[in-house]
């Protein structure tokens, strides 16, 4: 139920304490208009609207004791949640004002019939409210609601973009509220590279886990996002906490242990069954046949790697030494392979830079922040290396 507005409250305190609103006016209409403020007060909104109506019935009101009479209405009936009746008196109120108070009074017209659900009507006193200079966030609120109850999502969105844009070029922040919309609207309208720009800005500025959630679930869906990240998607997930099924912990687990990262493997199942997400219902005894191959496939990879490592040095191009340099950070030699993905950066012909730039940043995360960090942001491309390689950064790399 849609509470009187602070004017209206303040001329239903006024008449409570018998001050000089009631003045100048026949006792026959004071007395139940005060009578009417009391019960306003005490939340009893149709004896109040039974007083005002007694008012009423007084013939021969002067203007002074007409407008009295439609404010205290209005009160009246927002108490007591007849909306179509706060209307009538709003409405008979607010060419009777100006300046901020019309605004203000306009406002809760366009509340009430909000209320009522005429959407028209709604957005006609908005736009009147607005004309009379009211900018307040309750009316930037109703004006949100009108457009989502309407499915103006084009008219959300634009609205919602010069609300974040004018943030950031005053040197502030965007409203969490603000890029919720935006989000929101993008989404609805069917904007998907948008919206995950606009994700990542919420992420950034308001890191929540269901935040990353929303914009992990989107970014395959970007426009140039490669397949090839799908395990680094999962990554972020697994950092974020928004990794949960068991499905996922083994999907996971599977996909590093097919690009030769056994160690990587074991660590998803390990970090699986202490959540006691894995090794537990039907499936647990699948759960620990995969652990059981990871922990084979390490100890060959293990053996394997230092032959795999000299065999990478002897190529013309960097990209195995890149390879075997993060699978060394897998197995927990972070600085053996650093150094070899640093090699294969150097010697170059790298089919892809900015994937072996992506790899040093993240080999770096656990050893030296601030070096992983510059790295993380010098990585380009639009293919999703520099989407992984931002989100690291965001989430504390």
């Amino acid at each position: 139920m849609k509470r009187p507005s602070s004017l209206l409250l303040a001329l239903v305190a006024a008449f409570a304490f018998g001050t000089s609103h009631a003045q100048g006016m026949r006792a026959e209409i004071g007395k139940p208009l005060q009578q009417a403020a009391e019960y306003i007060k005490a939340g009893k909104g149709r004896e109040a609207l039974a007083k005002v109506r007694e008012a009423e019935a007084v013939p021969n009101r002067s203007p002074a004791e007409q407008l009295m009479v439609d404010r205290m209405k209005a009160a009246a009936a927002q108490r007591a949640g007849d909306m179509a009746t706060a209307v009538q008196a709003l409405e008979a109120v607010h060419p009777k004002t100006s300046g901020a108070e019309a605004g203000q009074i306009a406002e809760q017209i366009a509340s009430a019939y909000a209320q009522l659900k005429n959407v028209p009507k709604a957005n006609e006193w908005v736009a009147k409210a607005q004309q009379a200079g009211n900018n307040s966030a309750s009316l930037k609120q109703l004006q949100g609601y009108l457009q989502g109850a309407s499915g103006d999502y084009a008219a959300i969105a634009k609205d919602a973009a010069a609300a974040v844009a004018a943030a950031e070029q005053s040197g502030g922040r965007a409203s969490e509220a603000d890029l919720l919309r935006l989000a929101d609207a993008q989404q609805r309208t069917g904007q998907t590279g948008p919206q995950v720009a606009t994700l990542e800005k919420l992420l950034t500025l308001y890191p929540k886990k269901d935040y990353w959630n929303a914009y992990l679930s989107r970014l395959p869906r970007k426009p140039n996002f490669a397949d090839r990240f799908g395990l680094d998607v999962m990554r972020l997930k697994l950092a974020t906490g928004n990794l949960t099924k068991a499905d996922d912990f083994m999907e996971m687990a599977q996909m590093a242990m097919q690009i030769g990262l056994p160690a990587e493997g074991l660590q998803i199942v390990d970090k699986g069954l202490a959540a006691k997400v894995l090794g537990t219902g039907p499936e647990a005894e699948r759960h620990k046949r995969l652990k059981d191959l990871a922990v084979k496939k390490t100890g060959e990879a293990k053996a394997a790697i230092a032959g795999q490592a000299t065999e990478a040095a002897a190529q013309k191009s960097g990209d195995d030494l890149v390879r075997v340099g993060y699978a060394y950070v897998s197995l927990g030699e972070a600085d053996k392979g650093i150094a070899l993905i640093e090699q294969g950066i150097a010697k170059g012909g790298l089919k892809r830079p900015e994937d072996a730039k992506l790899r040093l940043g993240m080999a770096l995360l656990n050893k030296n922040k601030a070096k992983a960090q510059q790295t993380l942001r010098s990585v380009g491309g639009n293919d999703g290396a520099s989407d992984i390689a931002r989100l690291w950064v965001i989430a504390g790399g």
